[in-house]
């Protein structure tokens, strides 16, 4: 008789930032004007896997939070959002980090994070890494963020060997200079990790750092020189690049009234795990990722602001259409 597996294989499984975002209730005014906020869960990493459970794969996050009443929350809004919380640990020590905006459409929204002295996502040990769920999960999702500091840094790297740099191993190149002590020590950590993955996504700014070429072609060559199968880079207003060693595929952006442009990045990463799952050719992926993108920037919030697969179809189907008229 064959022993029941105790860990189940997940369809994606991040490893990332988890906290709490305070976002103002009022836009277009600086925080000491704010009256009142909303609290809602946050993270790279965590919205990722949000978004991903919200288009029906199952998502895990492995992650930490402090042993307080926002890292109750954490957990908990994890699993009514469709992850599993089951590798997010409480850490003792160190508080559940929390982030604040302000909100200043189109495009100035800036952040101000209270990690310090540490943040529990940092502290995820070797022993915390389940080393046969990273290697089953279909995609393993990562990002820059997690190789910022001890113990965090080990842990990302014992995790890629038991990955093994299997097929849809994904590195976010997600480079908050904050969280650094130089951008020459992120470099220095962003080329060892791109030899274990198998896929990197990146706005220009974090292609630099990661390569040092801000131009889109040039930086998705270089990381395809550095053995990634798939580089896809953000462009802003120009739209999002993917290329692979046969194909190249060019996605003009999708015009959207922006009310917080903080979570379309999260949004975009997890339907593109969505697409990578799908087995979607890569214009379909493009364009579905920056719909769902497109959407979440169009409403206040991040995780719980996660489009359905009906709602990004629609969008991506409408701007395809556009788009085909234009070309006529």
């Amino acid at each position: 008789m064959t022993a029941e597996r105790e860990t189940p294989t997940f369809d994606v499984l991040a490893i990332g930032r988890s906290g709490v975002d305070i976002y103002p209730q009022q836009i277009g005014v600086g925080l000491e004007e704010v009256t009142s906020f909303g609290k809602f869960l946050g993270g790279s990493a965590a919205n990722v896997t949000v978004a991903a459970a919200r288009l029906g794969q199952s998502s895990a996050l492995i992650s930490g939070v402090g042993d307080d009443p926002f890292g109750r929350f954490v957990r908990n809004e994890l699993a009514r959002l469709g992850v599993d919380n089951r590798y997010v640990s409480v850490d003792e020590v160190y508080p559940t980090p929390v982030t604040f905006c302000e909100i200043f459409p189109p495009d100035d929204f800036p952040l101000y994070f209270y990690r310090k002295p540490a943040a529990p996502d940092l502290q995820i040990e070797v022993a915390d890494i389940d080393a046969g769920a990273v290697h089953d999960a279909r995609l393993y999702w990562s990002t820059v963020t997690g190789l910022s500091e001890e113990p965090s840094r080990s842990a990302h790297f014992a995790a890629w060997e038991a990955r093994g740099r299997q097929s849809l191993t994904v590195l976010d190149l997600d480079y908050r200079p904050m969280f650094w002590e130089s951008p020459a020590t992120a470099t220095e950590q962003v080329r060892k990790a791109l030899g274990h993955v198998t896929v990197a996504v990146g706005n220009k700014e974090e292609c630099e750092i990661a390569v040092g070429e801000t131009d889109p072609h040039k930086a998705a060559d270089a990381l395809l020189d550095l053995g990634v199968e798939l580089a896809i880079v953000k462009q802003g207003p120009r739209g999002v690049l993917g290329k692979t060693r046969h194909e190249t595929v060019e996605v003009a952006p999708i015009p959207v009234d922006v009310v917080n442009g903080l979570g379309a990045g999260d949004s975009f990463g997890g339907t593109l795990c969505n697409g990578l799952l799908s087995g979607w050719p890569l214009e379909k992926i493009l364009l579905h990722a920056n719909a769902a993108g497109a959407i979440v920037a169009g409403r206040l919030e991040c995780s719980t602001a996660m489009p359905t697969a009906d709602e990004v179809a629609e969008l991506a189907d409408s701007a395809q259409n556009t788009q085909e008229k234009i070309n006529v």
